[in-house]
């Protein structure tokens, strides 16, 4: 974890790391405590793009619910492709949930840090008698395309 705080602030001065945090701070809505902690526990967030960073959180606390809490307890989500994973991993949950086929209580979080192989075999491998199309429509948001199937209102 040293080498990684490191690598995230050798390229900074001291007013850019601060004023990093304090975007980190008001972006997703974190105490001082929450900003210490996620940065401790992932530095490499202090490197993320700001608009990435903003996309993220519009992405984490809008449309997924998480509150800003979770998220900072949870700092490696920072870390994930957005396009990739967040956001398909997202809709894959939603939709199995909204159709019956996973309980509601479900962590988004068990869903995002598994690797991609534990995913299809835990989310969509499972559903392809009930929900046939799964796998196409996953692999279709993992590049950024949005299938009709996992438009929501």
């Amino acid at each position: 974890m040293f080498r990684h705080a490191l690598h995230a602030v050798a390229s900074f001065r001291e007013e850019e790391i601060a004023a990093r945090v304090e975007y980190l701070r008001i972006t997703f809505r974190w105490t001082d405590d929450e900003v210490g902690f996620a940065v401790s526990r992932a530095p490499m967030v202090l490197t993320r793009a700001k608009e990435s960073l903003q996309r993220t959180s519009e992405l984490l606390i809008s449309e997924v619910g998480l509150e800003p809490a979770y998220i900072a307890h949870r700092p490696t989500l920072l870390t994930f492709s957005l396009k990739g994973r967040l956001r398909a991993r997202h809709y894959v949950v939603k939709f199995l949930k909204e159709n019956g086929l996973l309980g509601r209580n479900r962590d988004y979080y068990s869903a995002v840090k598994i690797t991609e192989k534990e995913f299809v075999e835990k989310f969509i491998c499972p559903h392809k008698e009930g929900a046939p199309h799964l796998a196409d429509d996953y692999a279709a948001a993992c590049k950024d395309e949005v299938p009709t199937r996992f438009r929501f209102i």
